[in-house]
This record gives structure tokens, sequence and C-alpha cells, in this order.
């Protein structure tokens, strides 16, 4: 985890787009239960300007009660959640009560294309990093959203218990290798741009 967020630095994002389901597993993978809220957890966090947003897309209220485990990490500035119009009452007033910044963006889900257009203008951001699992990245992808993929290749072959990262793309996607870096002698990080397709000329 420590070469994962060594690595996300190198972007210098302005924000960190994350799903519910990324945090909720995080949680549960990496933490020690969930720390009981303290006072500080019901308002903002003054922390260094120079830090990553972390915009969680949490149209459901899946992280009702367990918000504050991102808004504590040292690292995120603070925390910024994308609802839909869905999104229970009772989650609103929860995130109302520890001054959360949210914004409804959608309907029935949360639209990402007006969320990213949202974010850029409001947050004047130029650079987006989604630390994603599955659902949030191939959503990103299928919608012609992503800039470059970026991953980090371990010394591990797992198997049958593998998780396909890209099992719910809708088209192939053509790259171009950016960059490709031996990191601390087993590991191999690969950047790769993807390649935009021109629209048809008209005349």
């Amino acid at each position: 985890m420590e070469l994962h967020y060594q690595i996300a630095g190198m972007f210098k994002p302005q924000i960190h787009l994350i799903g519910s389901n990324t945090i909720a597993a995080g949680i549960k993978l990496y933490g020690d239960g969930v720390p009981l809220e303290g006072t500080s957890d019901f308002k903002k966090p003054r922390r260094n300007k120079a830090l990553p947003l972390w915009v969680v897309v949490d149209s459901t209220g899946k992280l009702e009660g367990v918000l504050h485990t991102c808004r504590q990490f040292e690292q995120c500035r603070d925390v910024i959640v994308l609802v839909s119009q869905t999104t229970p009452r009772r989650y609103l007033q929860y995130l109302d009560e520890r001054q959360y910044d949210y914004h409804c963006v959608g309907t029935d889900s949360v639209n990402l294309r007006r969320s990213l257009d949202l974010l850029s203008k409001k947050y004047h951001v130029k650079t987006i990093l989604t630390d994603a699992g599955m659902i949030l990245g191939n959503l990103l992808l299928n919608q012609g959203l992503v800039d470059e993929i970026s991953l980090l290749v371990h010394p591990v072959i797992v198997g049958k218990t593998s998780y396909d990262m890209f099992q719910q793309i809708e088209k192939k996607h053509d790259l171009t290798l950016v960059k490709c870096e031996r990191l601390q002698k087993q590991y191999v990080w690969l950047l790769y741009k993807i390649k935009k397709k021109e629209p048809p000329h008209t005349k």
C-alpha cells in the first residue's frame, strides 16, 4: 500500500475519486475495526491545501457511520460525496451534521460525466486520480472518461481466485505505453495512455 500511494502521489492529483465499495472493502481488509467518531469528526479538518480531496461516489448511503475513517486519513484534505436524487434523506442528514460537502449529480445514480465537469469547475481541478475497484473503473472506461491507466504488477500468480479488473469493459481500448519502471527490485510500474479515437471528419 505504501508503494501504491507513492505512485499515486507522482500524478499530483487535486482529487482522488473513489467508489463506496472500494472504501468499504479497504476498511474491512486493512482496518482494525471502525473507530468511534470523535468531536473532530463533526467538522471540517484544517489541513494543507496541497493535499488531495477525496471524492466518494455513494448514492446509496453505503458509508453511513464509517465515512470518518476517510476523513481521519492524514493524506486526505477532506471528503466530498457525490449522491443522486434517490439517496436516502437519512444519509444526507448524516453528511450535513458532519459538515461534509456533497453534490447531487444524477437521478437514479451518480452521473459521472456531469460529476467530473462539476468538480473541474467548482474546485478548479485539472488532475483527478481514481483509486478504484472494478465497478467505478469500468464505468469510467466505458464512458470514455479515462486518459491514462496506471498498473502495478506484483510477482504473484493468483490463479483461480484472480480478480478480473476489466471484465465489464464493453469495447476494446488501444493503449500507448508511456512508462515502464522497475520498483523495489520486484515490482513493475506500467503507465499507459488511452488512444482516443478521432471523430469522423464532416464536410
